[in-house]
């Protein structure tokens, strides 16, 4: 037998009722679900006891926290869901293995090493980024090698780091045996960077490489070390020093991160 609808239930259906009646003609449409955040570690390179290489009126320790932070700033404002973790953001000292390790505790989806290159002569200029791998000559031995001696600052590195030296050819062997999972990725991520130092920065581009970064080798991500310029040339280091010159190097990397993040996405 069917049952009478309470006067209570009327009403209650009359109300659903105008409200769906209100929704159609508002053309209102529940908004989607916010888009999963993409984290980005950034990676400015030395820091505190280690002011990695100097030049004649600069550190790379200050350059590359400088570039870092506006670099942060830029993505922070992006209208794509970025999110960004420094691993330091002051000059304070971070050992090699810390940093990678804190991108794996984050999970991040990026993970971007910012330094200063260096050579003995002040002739060389230009800007490279480095996937993890096996070196190709002299000048990427050196640069790894001067890169990775930041674990000499670290108590009980041998230790830490299973007897690696970082001024021993022999232990770079290991990079020979072992192959990092994102590294497809990461020389996609490295050829869009020196596209936008080439072409938005107007920056002398000297490739995309391959070497054996002790701070890449520990990341489970894409990653990559960009070395923004040789603090030893004068003229590349006058324009490294410059807010406009760090301004346009955080730029091109930020293009470069919304590139290669529309390509994946």
């Amino acid at each position: 037998m069917n049952r009478p609808i309470s006067t209570a239930g009327r009403g209650a259906a009359l109300v659903l009722a105008a409200a769906l009646l209100l929704v159609s003609l508002s053309g209102w449409v529940p908004a989607p679900p916010a888009a999963k955040p993409f984290l980005i570690v950034l990676d400015p390179g030395h820091g505190g006891l280690d002011p990695g290489a100097l030049g004649k009126i600069s550190r790379e320790k200050d350059l590359a926290l400088n570039i870092s932070l506006q670099l942060g700033e830029l993505l922070k404002a992006d209208s794509r869901p970025f999110e960004v973790v420094l691993t330091r953001d002051k000059d304070q000292f971070v050992g090699l293995m810390e940093r990678a390790q804190l991108a794996n505790q984050k999970k991040a989806d990026l993970f971007i090493s910012l330094h200063i290159n260096a050579n003995e002569s002040s002739e060389p200029f230009g800007t490279s980024t480095y996937a993890v791998g096996v070196h190709k000559n002299e000048a990427q031995l050196q640069s790894m090698m001067r890169e990775n001696a930041a674990i000499l600052f670290e108590k009980d590195y041998q230790e830490k780091y299973d007897g690696f030296d970082p001024k021993s050819p022999d232990s770079y062997i290991i990079f020979k045996l072992r192959q990092h999972g994102f590294l497809k990725q990461s020389l996609e991520l490295a050829k869009h960077i020196e596209h936008e130092f080439a072409h938005h920065a107007k920056r002398t581009s000297r490739g995309v490489k391959q070497a054996g970064f002790l701070v890449l080798w520990q990341t489970t991500m894409p990653a990559v070390l960009v070395e923004a310029g040789f603090i030893t040339n004068a003229e590349e280091e006058k324009f490294l020093v410059t807010k406009e010159g760090q301004q346009y190097l955080a730029s091109a990397i930020h293009r470069a991160i919304d590139t290669y993040y529309d390509a994946v996405k």
